[in-house]
């Protein structure tokens, strides 16, 4: 018997995903991704890889080459780390959020010194800290989340970069939830490690991972002794780019999926792209704020590609995310972290148009009310639709 979880059952009930990631994929990524399986070594897969790295790197905002892996997001965080430290090294790890502490997680499991530059979640990252604490150690790198899902707090990429660019020390950057959606300006800014995954702003699947590295990290990575590394060797990546291939077996449909992807977002136009994750974000706030959802961060940069709003007195986060579920088939997270019951989260990433996210307000203002909170009819989509017109 047919149950309503099953993927056909999924597709015919209005499922809507609606999370910070993985996202909704579009339906011409999802053709790609069917096409008659390939060899990973021939032709046709190189070919694919090749033009997928040449789309890529005008989004990176980078001339280096672009290695791709099998992995999730969190694999290219070990890999940026593991392929740089070793055995004494010693990094500065900044922790606005979930993902900056998976950082340091990963970091002391390879036997590094690794310090912390604690930011109270929601609050912009304390470039001034930062810079103090690069006085008093020889650092091999500084890494920060580029942006902080579950916060919805951007880190200043630029700020940061400008404090090593001319010292010994590394930028290593994660931007899963970032590129696609927010601008990255590897070179310019002087990141020297960024990777990144396929399942948020790249409107893919899980599954493809990615690492850009500049020439002063590949320096550090061609001179470092005592690393145990052999999946995630960048070493052996980068060769096997420089042949349009991947080290190890490729994703090969998600090659091509990414590529369609890539091809999607070129002929929108990247800056138009980079607008309309800023304007749509925007809009949900705005219609958030008319239900009494106060907006998460305290500070600035907010994220485009993620709103989290403070859950209201007498409410639980959880309970609003079974509501919406239950009622809407609309899929948004709550926290798994301190902020569990605290905060609620919306994906504003990947596909998704000013339709989505009157929709979201549309099934958030059925769910608060049934759940209590006292709601204006309508203010919602008002404040939203107000946002939108003034931002065309």
């Amino acid at each position: 018997m047919t149950t309503t979880n099953t993927p056909d059952a999924i597709a015919s009930t209005g499922y809507r995903l609606r999370l910070p990631g993985p996202t909704e994929v579009p339906e011409r990524v999802r053709q790609a991704m069917a096409r008659v399986m390939v060899s990973h070594r021939g032709p046709e897969c190189r070919t694919a890889i090749g033009e997928t790295e040449d789309m890529i790197r005008p989004i990176l905002g980078t001339t280096n080459r672009v290695m791709f892996f099998a992995s999730s997001g969190t694999g290219l965080m070990e890999a940026a780390l593991v392929n740089v430290v070793e055995p004494g090294s010693r990094i500065l790890v900044i922790e606005h959020g979930q993902f900056g502490e998976r950082f340091t997680a990963i970091a002391k499991a390879m036997n590094v010194t690794v310090d912390t530059v604690p930011i109270a979640w929601g609050q912009a990252i304390d470039v001034a800290a930062v810079a103090i604490r690069l006085r008093e150690h020889a650092y091999r790198a500084v890494v920060v989340v580029h942006n902080e899902s579950s916060t919805g707090i951007v880190a200043d990429l630029a700020a940061l970069g400008a404090l090593v660019r001319d010292q010994p020390t590394l930028l290593i950057v994660d931007s899963v939830s970032g590129l696609g959606g927010i601008a990255m300006r590897q070179d310019e800014w002087g990141v020297d490690i960024v990777v990144s995954a396929s399942q948020k702003a790249l409107m893919c699947p899980p599954g493809l991972a990615l690492a850009s590295v500049s020439a002063k990290a590949w320096r550090v990575i061609e001179q470092a002794e005592g690393r145990s590394v052999f999946y995630w060797d960048f070493r052996r990546a980068l060769k096997s780019a420089e042949q349009n291939e991947t080290a190890f077996t490729a994703p090969v449909s998600l090659v091509y999926g990414l590529r369609e992807a890539l091809m999607m977002m070129h002929e929108e136009g990247f800056a138009n792209v980079l607008a309309r994750h800023t304007r749509l974000s925007g809009a949900l706030r705005a219609g958030g704020a008319a239900f009494g959802l106060a907006d998460f961060c305290n500070d600035g940069p907010r994220s485009s590609t993620v709103v989290v709003f403070k859950v209201p007195d007498g409410l639980e986060g959880g309970a609003i995310v079974r509501q919406l579920y239950q009622d809407h088939r609309t899929v948004i997270a709550g926290a798994r972290n301190r902020l569990s019951g605290r905060v609620i989260r919306f994906g504003t990433m990947g596909a998704l148009s000013a339709g989505t996210i009157l929709t979201d307000l549309l099934h958030l203002e059925d769910a608060l009310a049934k759940l209590g909170l006292p709601i204006e009819p309508g203010a919602g989509l008002k404040a939203a639709t107000q946002h939108l017109a003034a931002t065309t």
